[in-house]
């Protein structure tokens, strides 16, 4: 019950630290950064939850997740129950709980920032997300009884990964089809070891097919089968797949030999470990000066990784200054902590490279910062006569993604925007009738928990269509 512990004795708990791994140490290593919490401050920062009458933390997360209701069964030491109740509310906690940026939804609107640190909502849905993974078989899986209905997902992202979940537990069969060798989409190509392991992606997917999602990987919707073959095969189809094709600077010298997208990049480190070439089959050029152009966490992942393949300079090329970053405050910090060099207000105009084709270098010219653009944020503007060059021997473009053509080329009726991306209503339905859509495929690059979140709307609104079209 709230008030176990006097309000005002829960107020003067300090938010408790993440330990992590030294920054020297581990900017030579892939493995994970923050080593969660271990149960003894897991409980005492599960006590300055307030459990406030109006949680406002729900509201600010994309999943509503009942945040007040699993912290509360935490710190009465009830993890079992606590574990219960998050996995109701979340498909991948364990997922979420490392790379969701809390500090900009669900801790934004906890009370306790109002004045002094959030509850750390993040961590501890991490501990608990990780006991359940580790305690299985202390928990119950709860499924409706079956609907007889198909259903397919065209992706293994979290946005596809959410919504089988959900759709399965409703009682509806459910196929995945991922395109790529495994499953898990932006997770396991997008992510690196050190912020999210792969094992524990695993872990999450394996929870969900012994649920009984359905998973076939190498099947690429748009060759191996059409959209409309799909549909005319199951009941309802969600469209996942992602936006992963790259966006490129469009400057001279961009197809010079040592330039990579951070598609590219981050796939063949994360997705086919080319961080332990020649162990594994993937190679991938290890520079000694590596600048990577964009302020994303694509891009922070993207330098982080340079730095732990060895680059004596790992440099972020930036337009704006480090406060306009949309990357996570904390993987900048982290970034920063581990060597990383910011070159601010900073603009890529030609990648150089020599008589063989090799880069050697990056011109720039240096920005300011003028009035606010549509985002909100000042516009960067170019200070003539700023021009200098930056050596490096491998660039890397992280300044974003679009949606590939594949499948959408295969079904016209298909409605459109101008950038590609699938239209869809409030309930994820596509302009063709029993076929939905979530996450980067329809918004554009954005956060996990974003495609999480349209994921379990997605969800919820084919099981209402499929029970309304049965009735």
């Amino acid at each position: 019950m709230p008030g176990k512990i006097p309000t005002k004795q829960r107020l003067q708990i300090q938010r408790q630290k993440m330990p992590e791994q030294d920054s020297a140490a581990r900017a030579a290593n892939f493995a994970e950064v923050n080593l969660g919490f271990p149960e003894q401050l897991a409980l005492l920062e599960a006590d300055r939850c307030l459990q406030c009458k109006d949680p406002r933390c729900i509201q600010g997360c994309p999943v509503n997740v009942n945040i007040p209701r699993f912290i509360e069964f935490l710190s009465e030491g009830k993890i079992a129950e606590a574990a219960q109740s998050l996995l109701a509310d979340n498909a991948l906690p364990a997922v979420t709980g490392r790379v969701c940026p809390q500090e900009t939804q669900c801790e934004a609107e906890c009370i306790r920032g109002h004045k002094g640190m959030p509850v750390g909502i993040g961590y501890l849905e991490r501990y608990v997300a990780d006991w359940a993974r580790h305690h299985k078989d202390s928990l119950k899986s709860e499924r409706a009884p079956a609907t007889g209905k198909k259903v397919v997902v065209i992706g293994s992202g979290p946005s596809g990964l959410t919504a089988a979940g959900e759709l399965v537990r409703r009682g509806h069969e459910v196929t995945i089809y991922e395109a790529l060798h495994k499953p898990g989409g932006v997770l396991v190509y997008g992510i690196p070891e050190f912020r999210l392991p792969k094992k524990i992606v695993q872990q999450e997917i394996e929870r969900l097919k012994e649920a009984g999602v359905k998973i076939q990987c190498n099947v690429v919707v748009g060759r191996t089968y059409t959209l409309p073959e799909l549909r005319n095969e199951f009941d309802a189809v969600f469209i996942a797949n992602g936006a992963g094709l790259p966006v490129f600077m469009n400057v001279p010298g961009e197809n010079l030999k040592g330039v990579y997208s951070a598609n590219e990049y981050l796939t063949r480190v994360n997705l086919m470990a080319a961080y332990q070439f020649p162990n594994a089959d993937t190679p991938v050029l290890q520079g000694k000066r590596v600048a990577v152009v964009g302020g994303g966490n694509v891009a922070i992942d993207s330098v982080r990784t340079a730095r732990r393949l060895g680059a004596e300079q790992a440099m972020i090329v930036y337009r704006r200054t480090r406060d306009e970053m949309p990357a996570r405050a904390e993987e900048i910090h982290h970034a920063a902590e581990e060597g990383v060099r910011f070159e601010e207000l900073t603009a890529p105009v030609e990648v150089l490279g020599n008589d063989k084709r090799w880069v050697t270098g990056l011109k720039c010219v240096r920005m300011k910062l003028g009035d606010p653009d549509a985002s909100g944020r000042a516009s960067p503007e170019p200070i003539p006569g700023s021009e200098f060059v930056m050596p490096c021997d491998v660039v890397v473009v992280a300044i974003g993604t679009r949606p590939n053509p594949l499948l959408t080329a295969t079904c016209p009726e298909l409605q459109l925007n101008k950038r590609g991306n699938i239209v869809t209503d409030d309930n994820g339905m596509t302009s063709l009738p029993g076929v939905f859509a979530g996450g980067d495929i329809v918004r554009g690059a954005a956060t996990v928990i974003l495609a999480m979140g349209d994921g379990k709307r997605a969800a919820h609104a084919i099981d209402h269509w499929l029970r309304a079209e049965t009735g």
